[in-house]
């Protein structure tokens, strides 16, 4: 079954909500929505079998870099096997599939060629042009995928962050051209800091036959405030009825701008919160601030686990609680009541330190 995408409510105050339909999930799930980010597949700390202890289907969107499969399993062995959702046994999962993540493997610009991007990794750096990343995500099966993506900081020059908005759109072409039989694509969109070149490039990606847009070249160096812009002059040239989906943007604040300016589906470099009182995650129910300071003490990875799972309990519930916002038509409100409350934590615990 192929992905189905529907905006459900778009608010004049800000965002919209969406319902996002995956062959292997068995609900739809809602958008504005969170990626869990994973190391080969598996989110990081987090057990399969504690993993149905996250909300549900809110913790059902996986994302993984076919990259970290470079070491370990061949492709064509998890292709036999029967892709990442038999391999891992995560059936009612939904796979994303990107190559750069936002922990391990990063965009390395220098490194890129004409041929394809290069990628800072735990082994490296390594480069992948269009054929063999095509033929990685054909063995491994995802419900997604985004396209190549040559990401530039935003302190090169406009001849380099041109040539990865041409390299982009041609890699997408190639991408296409080898009619990968796995998932639905979605382009690549870049440009770095410059706003014509993000427009320019969001307008080709617009014109080919893809399912949703990935968006890149964010959390590279841009000026904060500049990025509303940035993702206007994207945002605005985008049809509609598609997913758009981000990666580089970690900090709640960033996750309202981004969801502001319509974006739909995110990556979790996520902000670290601290255990609260009222939070009904696992962690939170099954066991006390002082357990968990103990493990730390003790430097038992238990304490890892625990804090992971709570983390993102807490930011999954945190897309939910703005999902509702949106839909009453209160996002703007809550948006900058979220970001006063935020500010006054931080001045009070920088006056306690």
């Amino acid at each position: 079954m192929q992905m189905k995408f529907v905006v459900k409510k778009a608010c004049c105050s800000g965002g919209r909500v969406g319902a996002l339909e995956l062959g292997s999930c068995p609900k739809p799930i809602e958008t504005p929505a969170l990626l869990l980010s994973t190391r080969k597949g598996l989110p990081h700390f987090i057990a399969p079998d504690l993993l149905t202890s996250l909300p549900f289907p809110d913790s059902h969107l996986l994302q993984i870099s076919p990259l970290h499969f470079l070491e370990g399993l061949a492709s064509t062995t998890i292709s036999k096997i029967g892709g990442l959702h038999q391999m891992l046994s995560l059936h009612q999962y939904g796979i994303a599939a990107v190559a750069r993540d936002s922990i391990q493997c990063l965009p390395e610009s220098k490194g890129a060629t004409k041929l394809g991007p290069s990628f800072e990794t735990p082994c490296g750096r390594l480069s992948i042009n269009p054929k063999d990343y095509v033929e990685m995500i054909s063995c491994m099966r995802p419900n997604i995928w985004a396209t190549l993506a040559d990401e530039v900081p935003a302190w090169v020059s406009e001849k380099r962050n041109k040539t990865s908005v041409d390299r982009t759109v041609r890699w997408l072409d190639d991408c296409l051209a080898l009619n990968p039989a796995a998932g639905s694509v979605f382009g690549a969109v870049v440009g770095g800091p410059n706003f014509d070149e993000r427009k320019r490039c969001a307008l080709e990606v617009a014109k080919r036959n893809v399912s949703g847009y990935w968006i890149g070249g964010f959390g590279l160096g841009e000026r904060i405030e500049e990025r509303p812009a940035l993702l206007s002059a994207i945002i605005d040239v985008l049809p509609d009825e598609k997913p758009r989906m981000i990666s580089g943007l970690g900090l709640p604040e960033e996750i309202l701008e981004g969801i502001d300016a319509g974006i739909d589906l995110f990556d979790s470099t996520k902000d670290m919160s601290p255990i609260l009182g009222n939070c009904t995650c696992y962690t939170c129910r099954n066991h006390t601030k002082a357990y968990i300071n103990h493990l730390f003490n003790v430097h038992e990875m238990l304490a890892q686990t625990l804090l992971e799972i709570h983390n993102t309990h807490h930011y999954l519930m945190f897309f939910r609680v703005i999902r509702e916002a949106i839909k009453d038509g209160r996002f703007k409100k809550f948006r900058m009541t979220f970001i006063e409350s935020r500010r006054v934590h931080q001045e009070t615990e920088a006056d306690c330190a």
